[in-house]
């Protein structure tokens, strides 16, 4: 085993970037869970129009168009209450798709024997980026079969900044099997509902 570092006792997650997704997922959160429902990751995107992505999949990995509708709508009037963003904006929910993004410890567990590319927000023996199979988790750690290399890496999971699962045949083959047959998911949110009637904050009046 090739250990990379020593993993300190707080548990960090990926699905957050900044304080602003984190005031939104304690919103989503209750709500999501409610529903049957984990949200996977959220992002604020600027531009013309902000765009706030979140990410959601039921416990069996599955997320279809029905669902992201479900709980778009369900989103939408606890944002409008809560206001968690400033300034007009577009709510997007959708599945995380077959490539998904791996934003919590259980993920890497629950891909275990998947390709995965997983990016450290520092370097490692002179490298930040790494692809190999999953091999599960060690404590709160990330283990990783590396090719050419013989021992398994650990690495910590707080040191991850971005990783997801590589789109290979197994990884399709999978998807389909959890699909009951039906063609999977082949992309990154690949199934999407976007929520175009949000209105500029800025103009409400106190509730």
């Amino acid at each position: 085993m090739a250990f990379f570092g020593q993993f300190a006792a707080s548990e960090p997650s990926l699905r957050t970037r900044n304080r602003q997704d984190e005031i939104i997922a304690a919103l989503a959160d209750p709500v999501a869970d409610a529903m049957g429902y984990e949200i996977v990751r959220i992002r604020v995107l600027s531009g013309k129009r902000q765009t706030v992505q979140i990410m959601a999949e039921k416990a069996d990995g599955t997320m279809d168009v029905e669902d992201c509708a479900k709980l778009s709508r369900a989103l939408s009037e606890v944002f409008e209450t809560n206001d968690p963003i400033s300034g007009e904006y577009v709510l997007e929910v959708s599945s995380p798709g077959i490539d998904r993004p791996l934003t919590m410890l259980a993920h890497f567990e629950r891909w275990e024997g998947f390709e995965a590319k997983i990016e450290l927000d520092r370097l490692v023996e002179n490298r930040k980026r790494f692809r190999g199979i999953l091999a599960g988790i060690e404590g709160e750690n990330v283990l990783i079969d590396l090719e050419g290399e013989e021992e398994t890496a650990m690495l910590p999971f707080e040191w991850i900044a971005e990783a997801r699962l590589v789109l290979t045949d197994a990884l399709i083959a999978e998807s389909l099997k959890g699909r009951g047959g039906e063609a999977p998911v082949w992309t990154d949110g690949a199934e999407t509902v976007t929520d175009d009637t949000q209105i500029d904050n800025t103009s409400k009046t106190n509730r």
